[in-house]
């Protein structure tokens, strides 16, 4: 049955066919919430359409064995745009930060273990029982990430400086040419500072930047590299996996540069305070509400969509959070794009790497490296990270990166998992689920037997339950060729599409994914900007 939700005026679904709206936003994800807030927010009327019953797409809180909530996909915060924490007032708005300390923690077999975090002196202490020399360079290498993270971050906030597309007038083309320039120019400066060393990071493999350590542990090497492969296909050595490192290290919180932190209430409180600035805004946000297809008019521009149980809404500007497979071979009809530009899309690479493994359980893990923790029921240092189990060598495979995260309520995300395993199919998960927990089971005696239920996303079910095309979590793989100018596909990566009135704003498009909201709030500035 369809149920209205977060409406603030009561328009109900089957009104909502009855006007025509200033704005459409498909999927009511992080980024169609901020895209919806910020339109409304420039006075216009704003509908976000979302299939589920809840919203948040990937950044959500479901409650899925009784009793216990999970931040069911994503998991962490903080690559949460700064700007849009302030200009949508979202702290106001409920959400609230725990920042993690320490942040990770590796156990290995041998009885040894490694703690990292903020705190740089407990990072020297324990980087030191492997190598002395490592420890002190350990500094230097947190300040090459953070350099480039320093030119990296106003790249994010800023439309890609792209080539106007269709029919211009001497002012737009003027325009745009000032912009080009203005932005090339600032990007020269940036790198002129940073230098050809720290510049050369962002597209290679992450293995370079480990040379500053005379003999780095191969349990501190892939520590530190399992951020370069997260939610990717590629290894360790793949060019590009440098920036994807950089992708996971340069968010911050409460201005504190590289901190993650988990969220009060699970990242679904990420959402809700999104939807409650938008909510205030005036825009009106709707479940159950699926969009089957992108109606046209002379298939040049857009008139609205069409909701799955017929309802037509009506509006001249449409801005998808679907990723752009869904959105461009999906949901637009056929013959009406560019057939270059759907072979593009159809080309990119949606390949992915992962499953999630939510878990209630009844008791804290006891790793049998951490013997001094005698309090069972209490955390140690041990459980405030993420736990990274299997990472004491760089050659992972496909059980050997599981972060385990929280108290009563773990989340496993697993690398590499792909889309059809190459025994044939994901028709039996309970094994692998079972393979992931035995494997534990070698670091933390008696994990399995804590277990009271869980659940378990493959990339099929991230593909079907929460819309990830080929179950990728950034919408699209993050490698060289898919960023900046690549993103969805060339000629297309400032937000607008060849069909008139038809946006992207989710993780497909730049700056690409992550719970990071910059590309809702650059597709609206857009808009906004086209519609004046």
């Amino acid at each position: 049955m369809w149920r209205r939700s977060f409406s603030t005026t009561g328009v109900t679904l089957g009104q909502l066919g009855k006007k025509k709206w200033d704005a459409v936003v498909i999927g009511g994800g992080h980024n169609g919430l901020i895209a919806a807030a910020y339109l409304a927010r420039g006075g216009l009327s704003v509908a976000v359409l979302e299939r589920r019953h809840v919203i948040g797409g990937a950044a959500v809180t479901e409650e899925i064995v009784p009793g216990f909530k999970f931040s069911r996909c994503s998991y962490l915060q903080s690559l949460m745009r700064p700007c849009i924490i302030r200009e949508l007032e979202l702290g106001k708005h409920g959400l609230k930060l725990l920042k993690r300390n320490p942040s990770s923690f590796t156990p290995c077999l041998d009885g040894r273990y490694l703690l990292l975090g903020p705190d740089q002196a407990l990072n020297h202490s324990e980087i030191s029982k492997f190598s002395s020399h490592d420890a002190d360079a350990y500094p230097r290498y947190e300040k090459q990430l953070e350099r480039f993270c320093g030119f990296m971050d106003p790249l994010l906030d800023a439309t890609p400086p792209e080539s106007l597309q269709g029919v211009s007038s001497f002012n737009d083309k003027l325009s745009n040419k000032l912009y080009k320039s203005a932005f090339w120019a600032r990007c020269l400066r940036q790198a002129a500072c940073l230098g050809q060393k720290d510049m050369g990071l962002h597209g290679s493999s992450i293995v370079p930047s480990f040379k500053s350590f005379e003999q780095l542990s191969d349990v501190l090497k892939a520590t530190l590299a399992t951020d370069a492969v997260i939610g990717s296909t590629a290894s360790v050595h793949t060019p590009g996996s440098g920036y994807v490192l950089l992708h996971h290290v340069m968010g911050e919180t409460d201005g504190e540069h590289g901190i993650w932190s988990y969220v009060e209430g699970g990242m679904g409180s990420v959402s809700m305070a999104i939807a409650n600035a938008a909510k205030e805004a005036g825009a009106q946000i709707f479940t159950n509400a699926e969009v089957s297809e992108v109606l046209t008019e002379d298939s040049s521009i857009v008139k609205g969509v069409l909701l799955a149980d017929g309802t037509r809404v009506e509006s001249s500007v449409i801005l998808s959070n679907a990723t752009p497979y869904r959105t461009f071979v999906e949901l637009v009809p056929t013959n009406v794009l560019p057939e270059k530009f759907v072979d593009a899309i159809k080309n990119s690479d949606y390949s992915s790497a992962t499953t999630k493994i939510n878990l209630a359980v009844d008791k804290l893990p006891q790793f049998r490296c951490c013997n001094t923790n005698n309090n069972h029921s209490s955390p140690g240092p041990e459980h405030f990270g993420t736990i990274h189990i299997g990472a004491e060598r760089m050659d992972f495979s496909s059980l050997n990166v599981i972060l385990c995260i929280g108290k009563h309520v773990i989340n496993l995300f697993i690398q590499y998992t792909p889309y059809k395993p190459s025994d044939g199919s994901w028709d039996d998960p309970e094994a692998f689920a079972q393979r992931c927990f035995k494997l534990i089971d070698e670091y933390a005696p008696g994990f399995s037997s804590s277990i009271i239920s869980y659940d378990m996303l493959t990339p099929p079910d991230l593909e079907r339950e929460i819309g990830l095309t080929g179950g990728n979590i950034f919408h699209g793989a993050m490698g060289l060729d898919s960023l900046f100018l690549m993103r969805p596909v060339k000629g297309w990566s400032n937000y607008r599409s060849p069909l008139k009135g038809l946006y992207l704003c989710g993780s497909g498009a730049h700056p690409g994914g992550g719970v990071m909201g910059a590309p809702g709030r650059n597709a609206a500035h857009l808009v906004l900007q086209d519609l004046k």
